[in-house]
């Protein structure tokens, strides 16, 4: 996906740069800034950032990237926090766009950032991934490139207090509730399947159980009696007999020599009014909303080269990621969004975490993908796009 939040040390992203936040003597510091030097190579980085010597704040400069799973390091110089009235926001702002023009100009297909002057900057770090927001938004509407924000723990980010809360209530309204009662329903189907010899098997105390399916290898089966061996062979359609003489010619059966197989005419008129597939509910939405292709693809935080394949191939099988992220990026309503994933055989689950929370901003309106995937990531669950 071209923008996407992740949990990691920085130092282990594979990308084509790695940005650095940086101080402007271009010295190893402390936090990211001392952990890049450390796995690049301490002394050949600070060799390479020597001899350019020094770096505006707001400003950016590359080097190699050394030992470091990258071609460059961009070393970009954040604002300390100063109360936000000493031009703050406008000198982180300048610091990504520095970043992502010279990752450009180095011809650069990815680059992973950290929260830059979010740690011992102390710039907040709400204001601070908002800024960082912003600034990859608006360099992604005229260039293809992934990026990914590195965070290394969850509560970098937080949502808007009125949001969260909007979340929050939301999913224990329409998510928790299913979990409450979980275990007991499967206790229930246990019992009915195999008697109330397995009634003991399943955990009495569901409050503790974490939201996630058993499967039936979790639980002690009573031992069952040993069927008798049951021997099944595949019909040979078309095979010639035993005695018959060998084949002489290897070419391929023609139609007209295939077994013909008649089905039910129930069958045959379902087949004959199937409904559209995937591929094509999806670009009849399109055109109905009169939209562009690039329109579609930035909203749903997608690549080019992944819709093209969506767009060219009618039988493409998208994942409920995608299909997710292109009902975000349509703006369906959330019936529309239910037939567009009965298109590609799914459906939205109130069992599912971030089901819920997809749900609950579609009928808020609320179609930002990047509000999305801040919500989803602040509750561990896998982003749009």
């Amino acid at each position: 996906m071209p923008f996407a939040i992740m949990r990691d040390d920085i130092t282990h992203v594979k990308a084509d740069a790695l940005v650095n936040a940086a101080n402007e003597q271009l010295r190893q510091g402390g936090g990211v800034c001392g952990a890049i030097f450390e796995a690049a190579g301490a002394e050949r980085l600070q060799k390479a950032c020597d001899k350019i010597g020094h770096c505006d704040t707001g400003s950016a400069v590359a080097t190699r990237a050394y030992r470091l799973p990258a071609k460059y390091v961009i070393h970009a110089v954040g604002p300390i926090w100063r109360g936000g009235t000493h031009g703050e926001r406008e000198l982180l702002a300048s610091c990504y766009r520095s970043s992502l023009r010279l990752a450009a100009k180095l011809g650069c297909r990815s680059i992973a950032f950290p929260l830059i002057s979010a740690g011992i900057y102390g710039y907040p770090k709400r204001e601070a991934l908002e800024v960082a927001r912003h600034e990859v938004q608006a360099f992604l509407r005229n260039h293809e490139m992934d990026i990914k924000l590195v965070l290394f723990d969850a509560d970098a980010v937080s949502l808007a207090d009125d949001l969260q809360l909007r979340v929050q209530h939301y999913i224990d309204d329409v998510y928790v509730g299913i979990h409450t009662h979980r275990l007991a329903r499967q206790r229930w189907e246990m019992d009915e399947l195999f008697g109330s010899s397995l009634h003991d098997a399943i955990p009495k105390e569901s409050a503790s159980i974490p939201a996630g399916d058993y499967s039936m290898d979790d639980l002690s089966m009573p031992d069952a009696p040993a069927a008798a061996p049951h021997h099944y062979s595949m019909p040979t359609y078309g095979t010639a007999p035993a005695d018959a003489a060998p084949r002489t010619s290897a070419a391929p059966r023609t139609s007209a020599s295939r077994p013909s197989i008649k089905l039910p005419s129930g069958l045959r008129s379902m087949l004959a009014h199937m409904d559209k597939g995937f591929s094509g509910t999806l670009l009849d939405l399109i055109d109905e909303r009169g939209l562009k292709d690039s329109e579609v693809y930035k909203r749903a935080n997608m690549s080019r080269q992944h819709f093209s394949k969506i767009r060219s191939n009618p039988r493409y099988k998208p994942t409920k990621t995608t299909v997710l992220a292109l009902a975000v990026a349509l703006r369906l309503s959330l019936e529309e969004t239910s037939l567009l994933l009965d298109r590609a055989g799914f459906t939205l689950s109130h069992a599912d975490c971030r089901d819920v929370i997809v749900e609950f901003f579609i009928k808020e309106g609320h179609y930002d993908v990047f509000d999305i995937n801040e919500a989803l990531f602040a509750y561990d669950q896998p982003l749009l796009g």
